[in-house]
């Protein structure tokens, strides 16, 4: 048995630097990986208009290559995940991507989440391509992924509002429940998938993604606590995340001396969501004063003090 290794043209290898750069400058740089992946699939999509068939027939997949001697493209299981076919394509893919895998990387980490956002990418690449083996048509597009991303945001933080581009024909911004925004794609895309619309999109990968990405996420995410009751406070131990402690609101509001920081105690007190509202303690603590002399406050774990009096309390 033959092993079939193709050629890539420069373009294309260019843009796989493209790929593997832009992740490690993200990650050595602590930069919001969904942001990055935008502006990679932009650079990419620029190439790829300068290089159409060397690029799209190179890093794109196709159900052919699973087959055991096309083992080693592969490979473009991630590829095709940067490719888009048009401007629409690629604008409609990130408009989306934007709105949902910012708050949604937000929450969980970008480690997680570019787990989750490859994981159910491949997984609907493959979802797709079981249901149409033997076809030499590559497949391209983040749609897959991002679908996935839906799915796990929405499993794992359902009643979270996102602004999302919502509409059918004309497309218009709302702010809607993470659930109702997937049930919205949800329904359509299996819509479209039962009345067998030849519009040339992979739906069924689409829906690949968003179930792939509910599973994905009870596994990754199954001992996150990802809500909480309102007016309970959970502190995240960075050294050991899984062990949260409640946080004693009575303390903080007992610090709460201006106006700035009696707004910020009443984020902190209604926002539902263990990871916001910890980026809330930490600007309130910032901006906090002594009770006693007016000095700044210091602050670690589950302690605060003063270093200029002997103030001192547990939170």
């Amino acid at each position: 048995m033959d092993i079939v290794i193709n050629t890539l043209h420069w373009s294309a290898i260019l843009c796989i630097m493209i790929i593997i750069g832009s992740l490690l400058i993200a990650a050595i740089r602590k930069l919001m990986m969904t942001h990055v992946l935008i502006v990679a699939n932009f650079l990419i999509f620029v190439l790829t208009v300068l290089n159409y068939p060397e690029i799209i027939y190179g890093l794109g997949f196709r159900s052919t290559y699973l087959a055991v001697e096309q083992i080693p493209q592969l490979y473009t299981l991630i590829t095709s995940m940067f490719i888009h076919g048009g401007f629409l394509h690629i604008f409609g893919n990130m408009l989306i991507f934007f709105f949902v895998g910012f708050p949604f990387e937000q929450r969980i980490g970008w480690k997680k989440f570019l787990t989750i956002y490859f994981l159910t990418g491949i997984c609907a690449a493959l979802t797709h391509s079981f249901l149409n083996l033997g076809s030499p048509i590559p497949l391209v597009g983040a749609s897959g992924a991002i679908f996935g991303i839906m799915g796990a945001f929405a499993y794992s933080y359902p009643r979270d509002k996102v602004v999302m581009p919502i509409g059918i024909g004309i497309m218009f911004l709302t702010r809607i429940r993470v659930m109702y925004a997937v049930i919205f794609f949800a329904a359509i895309e299996t819509f479209i998938v039962w009345m067998d619309v030849p519009d040339g999109t992979a739906h069924f990968a689409h829906l690949g993604g968003l179930i792939s990405g509910a599973i994905i996420a009870a596994i990754i995410l199954r001992k996150q606590k990802t809500h909480t009751k309102k007016g309970e406070t959970i502190y995240y131990d960075s050294f050991n995340p899984q062990k949260p402690k409640k946080i004693k609101l009575k303390e903080l509001k007992s610090l709460a001396t201006t106006p700035e920081l009696l707004s910020m105690y009443s984020k902190i007190e209604n926002e539902t969501v263990p990871q916001v509202r910890d980026i809330w303690i930490e600007h309130f603590l910032e901006k906090a004063v002594c009770p006693k002399c007016g000095k700044s406050l210091n602050h670690f774990d589950e302690k605060i003090w003063c270093e200029y009096c002997d103030f001192r309390t547990n939170i």
